[in-house]
């Protein structure tokens, strides 16, 4: 606490320092913070103190608290330039291909404690779920598995997924989204490869998708794509060199 100006009130000397850990890389994106009991004993403050200079650090994006589960810090949306959302559906008819698709399931959920991390959400909180196969000209492309935040979607489970897609649907809904991904190659579950129709042994791409609108996450999405069906491309603006 040297390192920040006694003249500050103790919230605010406490703030700083958390700020610090987590510009610095100390503390990473989605690491869980010391909990409240842990941090009025380091500081040797109050719990209102500690709880004040974590309430005004959620306020500002640099933590996330999840009910039932603790404090983080908030993993930061990227912007959507690097790879552009289309619907699979747009992408199949710009290769001159013909897009369908299969809605396997479609209902609602609860947050377990992984996505209720991700939403930012207590545990218990419902959700939509639904997972779809995409076909191109009849050929499984992609098996798109979502999650979906029902206070900004409420009537999605009463859509025809098989006239739109879930995503296309989306992004009627939302304005200037940030959106994350993670891309990765992996290898499909049993029930993977049965819905794409691919051998157990065949690598897949997996991108996870994770859309933000004003600060609010909509929707988690995972992507899978067989390897040797797909290729991802991605078309952006270099910064000046």
């Amino acid at each position: 606490m040297s390192a920040v100006s006694a003249a500050q009130p103790r919230y605010a000397q406490i703030k700083e320092t958390i700020r610090r850990r987590i510009q610095s890389g100390h503390w990473r994106e989605g690491f869980q913070i010391p909990s409240e009991h842990k941090l009025l004993e380091e500081f040797s403050v109050s719990r209102m103190t500690v709880h004040r200079a974590l309430r005004d650090l959620t306020d500002e994006g640099l933590l996330t608290r999840v009910q039932g589960l603790g404090t983080f810090v908030a993993e930061r949306p990227t912007s959507m330039d690097v790879v552009e959302l289309r619907s699979i559906a747009d992408e199949i008819a710009a290769r001159g291909n013909r897009h369908s698709c299969a809605v396997e399931s479609l209902f609602a959920v609860t947050a377990d404690s992984g996505l209720a991390r991700r939403f930012n959400r207590p545990v218990g909180s419902a959700l939509f779920h639904s997972i779809v196969v995409h076909r191109e000209s009849d050929v499984p492309v992609q098996l798109e598995e979502r999650w979906v935040n029902p206070e900004v979607a409420p009537d999605y489970l009463d859509q025809d997924f098989t006239q739109q897609t879930p995503g296309a649907y989306l992004m009627r809904l939302e304005s200037s989204p940030q959106v994350e991904h993670v891309i990765e190659a992996v290898a499909p579950t049993p029930d993977i490869a049965r819905l794409l129709e691919i051998p157990p042994t065949e690598p897949c791409l997996r991108v996870t998708r994770r859309t933000w609108v004003n600060g609010q996450v909509v929707t988690v999405a995972m992507l899978v794509h067989p390897g040797s069906r797909y290729r991802l491309g991605a078309r952006f603006q270099a910064p000046p060199p």
